[in-house]
C-alpha cells in the first residue's frame, strides 16, 4: 500500500483533476488510487490541513442546509399556529377535517421519502434540492389562498410530496462528506433548526397574524402566504448555494477533493466510492435487521416530535392563555431543545456512544409527558413541555446519525435513511389525530400516546438495538465473521459495505 501511495504522491493538482476521471472509471476509490497531496508532511502538518479542510466544509455546507430545514419545518408545522389564529373557524372545518389536513401531509411525505435519496444521487443536490424547495414554496403560498376543506387538503398533500426529499436527503448528503465520528454534531446542528423553527415560528406567527384584514385576508392566511413566498425565493437561491457530492464539488480544489475522499476511505466509508445504482442495494437495505431496528427507534422519536410541534400552541392555549400569548410561550421550550440537541450531538461524537445518549435523553421526555399527563397545574404542565422538548429533539438527530454510522454503501445508506425516516414520519398520521378537541383541556389521550411512544419505541428500541450491535461487534472481533470474505476479490469485499468483517458498528 505504501508504494502505491508514493507512486501517486508527486502528482500535481492539474494531474489530479485529470486523474479524477480515471478514478471514476475504476468505480472504486481506494487509498492506492487516490493521490496524496500531503505526502511528505509530518503528522502535525497533516492534522493542520485536516482541521482547515473541516472548517471549510462546515462553513460551506452546514449554515445554508440548516437554514433550509428551518424553513421546511416552519412550513410544515405553522398550521398549528394558524389554527390558534382562527383557521379552523374561518374555513368551517370540523375537528375531524382539521386533523385530516394534518394527516394527509404525513401520508404523502412518508410514502415518497424512501425514493428521494436515489433521485438526489442521480440528479445532484444542487438541482434536486432547489426544485423541491420551489415546489413546496408554491404549495405553502396556495395554503393561504384556500377557501375550503378540499383546497386545504390538496395543498397539504402536495406539500408533503415536495418536502419529502429534504430531511432524508440532507442527512444522507452530509453523511457522504464527514467521518462517522464527525457526523453527529453536524446532523444535530442541522436538526436543531427544527427546534429553532418552532421557537422562531411562534414569534413570526404572532407578528404576521397582526396583518389580519390586509387585502381582505385573515392573519392565518398571511402566515402561509408570506412564508411560502420566502421559501420560493430561498429555493431559487439554493441553486447557487447548495453544493454537489465530494467528487464533484466545485468549491474544493483538486487537492482538497482528494483529501476529503482519502479521509472517507480511511474511515472505511463507501461514500468515497463511485457506485452505480443496482436494485440489489435496495433489497440489501430492506433485508437488513438494522433498518427495522432504527425505524422503530425513529418511530418513537418522530411520533412524539410531531405531536409536540403540531399541538404545543393548542396545549398552551388550553392552559388559559390567549392565542398570541400561546404562540409566544412556545418559544422558550424550543430554544432549550435546540441547545440540548447540539450538546448531545457533540457528546455522542466524542464518546461514540449514540445508543447510551438516546437512552439517557429519552428519560427527560418520559418525565415531561408524565408531568403533562399527571398534573392539571398550568405551571407544572409548562415545565413538562420543556422536559418533553429536551427529550425528543436531540434523539431525532442522534438516531439518524446512529443509523448513518452503521450502514455502508452509497445507495444502501440512502435507501436505509429514506426507509427509517419515512416510517418515522408515517407516525405523524397518529400524532395528528391524538389531540382531540373533546379531550381538552387535559388531552389525556394525546399525552398518554406520546408517553407510550417515548417509552416503548424510543427507549426500548434503543436498548435492544445497542445490545444487538454490541453482540455483533464482539463476534467480528473474535473472527466469527471472517468466513464472509473468503474467495472474494477486493472490489467484492468493498461492495459488502457494513457486512465486511472489519467494519465495527457504532454503539
Amino acid at each position: 500500500m505504501a508504494s502505491a501511495i508514493e507512486k501517486h504522491s508527486d502528482k500535481s493538482s492539474e494531474e489530479l483533476a485529470i486523474g479524477d476521471k480515471q478514478i471514476e472509471e475504476k468505480h472504486v476509490y481506494t487509498i492506492e488510487n487516490l493521490p496524496d497531496p500531503d505526502a511528505g508532511l509530518s503528522e502535525e502538518e497533516r492534522a493542520a490541513h485536516d482541521k482547515k479542510l473541516l472548517r471549510k466544509l462546515d462553513f460551506k455546507l452546514i449554515p445554508w442546509l440548516s437554514f433550509l430545514y428551518l424553513i421546511s419545518f416552519l412550513d410544515r408545522t405553522n398550521i398549528g399556529n394558524a389554527k390558534v389564529d382562527g383557521l379552523q373557524e374561518d374555513l368551517g372545518l370540523t375537528d375531524g377535517q382539521y386533523n385530516a389536513s394534518l394527516t394527509i401531509f404525513f401520508v404523502s411525505y412518508a410514502v415518497f421519502e424512501p425514493l428521494t435519496n436515489v433521485l438526489l444521487k442521480k440528479w445532484r443536490p444542487s438541482v434536486f434540492l432547489p426544485i423541491i424547495m420551489t415546489w413546496w414554496g408554491i404549495c405553502m403560498t396556495c395554503m393561504g389562498l384556500v377557501h375550503n376543506y378540499a383546497g386545504l387538503m390538496t395543498a397539504r398533500w402536495w406539500l408533503g410530496v415536495a418536502e419529502a426529499g429534504l430531511f432524508p436527503g440532507v442527512n444522507y448528503y452530509l453523511s457522504c462528506w464527514y467521518k462517522r465520528s464527525e457526523f453527529g454534531i453536524r446532523a444535530a446542528i442541522f436538526f436543531s433548526a427544527a427546534a429553532l423553527a418552532g421557537s422562531f415560528g411562534g414569534l413570526l406567527a404572532a407578528g404576521i397574524a397582526q396583518m389580519g384584514g390586509v387585502g381582505g385576508k385573515p392573519g392565518w392566511a398571511w402566515i402561509f402566504i408570506l412564508e411560502g413566498l420566502t421559501t420560493i425565493l430561498v429555493g431559487i437561491a439554493s441553486y447557487w448555494m447548495v453544493h454537489d457530492f465530494p467528487a464533484e464539488a466545485t468549491f474544493l480544489s483538486p487537492d482538497d477533493r482528494a483529501r476529503v475522499l482519502r479521509r472517507l476511505r480511511a474511515d472505511k466509508q463507501a461514500s468515497a466510492t463511485h457506485e452505480d445504482f443496482q436494485i440489489k442495494y435496495f433489497w440489501q437495505s430492506l433485508k437488513d435487521w438494522k433498518t427495522l431496528c432504527f425505524a422503530i427507534i425513529y418511530m418513537g422519536a418522530d411520533g412524539a416530535l410531531y405531536a409536540f410541534s403540531l399541538f404545543l400552541p393548542t396545549i398552551l392555549k388550553q392552559m388559559g392563555w390567549t392565542s398570541t400569548t400561546a404562540n409566544l410561550l412556545s418559544v422558550p421550550p424550543y430554544a432549550v431543545a435546540a441547545v440540548v440537541t447540539v450538546l448531545i450531538g457533540w457528546i455522542a461524537d466524542r464518546t461514540q456512544q449514540r445508543g447510551l445518549c438516546n437512552i439517557f435523553i429519552s428519560l427527560f421526555g418520559i418525565a415531561g409527558f408524565s408531568m403533562l399527563l399527571g398534573s392539571g397545574n398550568p405551571h407544572v404542565q409548562y415545565a413538562g413541555t420543556f422536559l418533553g422538548a429536551m427529550g425528543i429533539y436531540p434523539t431525532v438527530a442522534n438516531t439518524i446519525s446512529w443509523a448513518a454510522n452503521n450502514v455502508e454503501g452509497v445507495y444502501k445508506r440512502g435507501v436505509t435513511l429514506g426507509c427509517v425516516i419515512g416510517w418515522g414520519n408515517i407516525n405523524g398520521v397518529v400524532s395528528s389525530n391524538i389531540y382531540r378537541s373533546k379531550d381538552k383541556p387535559r388531552f389525556l389521550l394525546g399525552h398518554g400516546v406520546v408517553l407510550a411512544y417515548l417509552t416503548l419505541w424510543l427507549l426500548g428500541g434503543s436498548i435492544v438495538t445497542r445490545t444487538l450491535l454490541s453482540r455483533e461487534n464482539k463476534k467480528r472481533r473474535q473472527g466469527a465473521r471472517d468466513a464472509w470474505v473468503e474467495g472474494k476479490s477486493e472490489q467484492e469485499i468493498q461492495e459488502m459495505g457494513d457486512q465486511r468483517p472489519d467494519f465495527l458498528y457504532t454503539l
